[in-house]
């Protein structure tokens, strides 16, 4: 194993394989989640065709791959497969939305949100990045089941207070 020195401290260069621990992977992917999801709810309550589950999704999926890469070897071909995964897969998701022709309301983010996670779980399990796996798949999980419930709850809460005399 060679060794490099550095301010008296001994750092070993092999493996190269960078390593995060829980609490870095789960802190990581959790802002990323939360972050994301605080701009969906801005997104939600200013009427845009967008919400906490879509953005949610996106910002743990981008965190998960790119945590995923650091983890990972330093394989270039590797590298280049994900970066077409991902672009590749952004064909798919656009076929997924829909747009309506008479109405502005536009269909399918979420589910083209969700086809990207898929293929970042599929990058993870390719990369064997097992603890970002568990944690984000677990992240997404809790926002697809509870983000479309933060969304009705805004908006009851939204229709429930009185106008104001602004």
């Amino acid at each position: 194993m060679r060794q490099r020195f550095r301010s008296g401290r001994c750092f070993l260069l092999e493996p190269t394989v960078a390593e995060l621990d829980w609490i870095d992977v789960i802190l990581r992917l959790t802002t990323a989640g939360v972050v994301g999801g605080a701009l969906g709810v801005n997104r939600f309550l200013h009427h845009k065709n967008i919400g906490v589950r879509t953005l949610g999704l996106v910002s743990i999926t981008a965190a998960a791959v790119v945590a995923g890469a650091i983890e990972a070897t330093n394989n270039d071909g590797a590298t280049r497969a994900i970066q077409g995964i991902i672009t590749g897969i952004g064909f798919i998701g656009a076929g997924v939305i829909v747009r309506q022709k008479d109405e502005h309301n536009v269909r399918g983010l979420t589910t083209a949100a969700t086809v990207w996670v898929a293929a970042s779980i599929g990058i993870l399990c390719g990369l064997g990045t097992w603890r970002i796996l568990l944690v984000a798949t677990a992240l997404v999980a809790i926002l697809l089941w509870g983000g479309g419930s933060l969304e009705k709850w805004i908006v009851r809460q939204r229709v429930q207070k009185p106008p104001s005399d602004d």
